[in-house]
């Protein structure tokens, strides 16, 4: 196996991009990363996307996005992992460098949201749940994730000031970040008293409906030195897992042990404990989701995540800065892509060009993208090389 690494990474700004088809957001991302990596061709080319046949009636993106992008007849696959697809399609992309079938793959992720409804929109998501013993019964992700947040509130004793927070902060990082869908800062009495989604869910503690793509490109690590004029970052490792997707066939709904298990995974691969990483990603759908998240991920202990993220530590100058880039909740989740913008944020943070929301010292950061309640979880550990 060869080691990988990130040469290029691209991204637009988020939101409601009614101007815009899915086609091109996404090429629109993946020339910027192109011109960041400077590269001359693609080997291969991987699109994370969810359900485009839903959202925008288009299905065959692999075809569609290499003939609009200008480099067919390169094999382009679309990846489906629900929300962890753009995670799960950089992991293809990974895997095909580290076993040299190819050079230089292009890693896409991409979702247009908003040619929808509402319902429409939440028909599509709920694709992700179990069909016949969740969602025919009338339960939402804003419910799953409820139901998950009550009984860590009754379990652990995290308050639903705890939880507000965790949306506090990621807006305060997003509000630093240009292709954030909400750039503006809000407060605990906000999220709070804000319109109840699912209790005790407010919809400040959701993450939005968004249009979007980022990208990658990934290249040899002797490559990557030889040609980058930027900062080289390395993929330490990558690793995925499941788990049921019905959250009542889960022996702990407040834990998310696909998570526990590729995190497992990815930190004997890369030869780290939790505590060596200078800062995260995580997949924070709903604000209960970042606390479960840090918790499996180790980086607190089990139902110390409330208060952890109270405590400031999660915060950029904190122990362990999680979602310097404003996370799902306010950069936005347009879900096949949110795995990739991941990864582009950690990039931009080792290569110290975060600006105001930049990490001190950061040399070594992980994603950790997941499907649905944490069906499927997809984690990447990368370092300064």
């Amino acid at each position: 196996m060869r080691d990988v690494a990130v040469i290029g990474i691209g991204m637009i700004k988020w939101g409601e991009l009614w101007e815009k088809s899915l086609r091109t957001i996404f090429v629109e991302a993946a020339l910027n990363a192109i011109d960041d990596a400077g590269v001359d061709h693609i080997d291969s080319m991987y699109v994370g996307c969810m359900s485009s046949g839903l959202f925008v009636g288009q299905e065959h993106l692999g075809a569609l996005l290499a003939d609009y992008l200008g480099i067919a007849p390169v094999s382009a696959v679309r990846v489906e992992s629900a929300c962890a697809s753009g995670g799960a399609a950089f992991r293809q992309g990974f895997i095909e460098v580290a076993s040299g079938m190819s050079d230089i793959v292009l890693v896409g992720g991409v979702e247009k949201m908003t040619d929808v409804s509402g319902g429409g929109a939440t028909f599509a998501l709920s694709t992700a749940a179990d069909q016949e013993y969740e969602v025919y019964n009338g339960v939402t992700f804003p419910g799953l994730y409820a139901m998950m947040a009550r009984a860590h509130m009754e379990r652990y004793g995290t308050t639903r000031k705890q939880l507000a927070q965790v949306a506090v902060k990621n807006h305060e990082n997003g509000s630093k970040n240009p292709h954030a869908q909400f750039q503006m800062k809000i407060t605990v009495d906000q999220v709070i008293n804000s319109v109840m989604i699912a209790d005790p869910l407010t919809i400040l503690d959701c993450s939005p409906i968004t249009d979007g793509a980022a990208a990658a490109i990934l290249c040899p690590l002797e490559v990557a030195r030889k040609i980058s004029k930027k900062p080289v970052v390395k993929v330490k490792s990558s690793s995925a897992a499941t788990d049921s997707i019905a959250i009542h066939q889960r022996k702990d709904i407040t834990h998310l042990q696909a998570a526990e298990d590729a995190a497992a995974k990815a930190y004997k691969l890369a030869g780290v404990e939790p505590s060596d990483v200078d800062l995260a990603e995580v997949h924070d759908c709903f604000t209960i989701a970042e606390i479960c998240a840090i918790e499996a991920l180790g980086f607190v202990e089990k139902g110390k995540g409330g208060s952890a993220t109270e405590a400031g530590e999660t915060a950029i100058g904190g122990r362990i800065p999680i979602n310097p880039s404003g996370g799902l909740k306010a950069k936005g989740h347009p879900v096949g892509a949110t795995g990739v913008a991941q990864i582009c944020e950690v990039v931009t943070q080792l290569r110290g060009d975060a600006g105001e929301r930049q990490v001190e010292n950061a040399r070594i950061g992980l994603t950790q993208n997941m499907g649905g309640t944490c069906a499927s979880c997809v984690v990447h550990i990368l370092e300064v090389a």
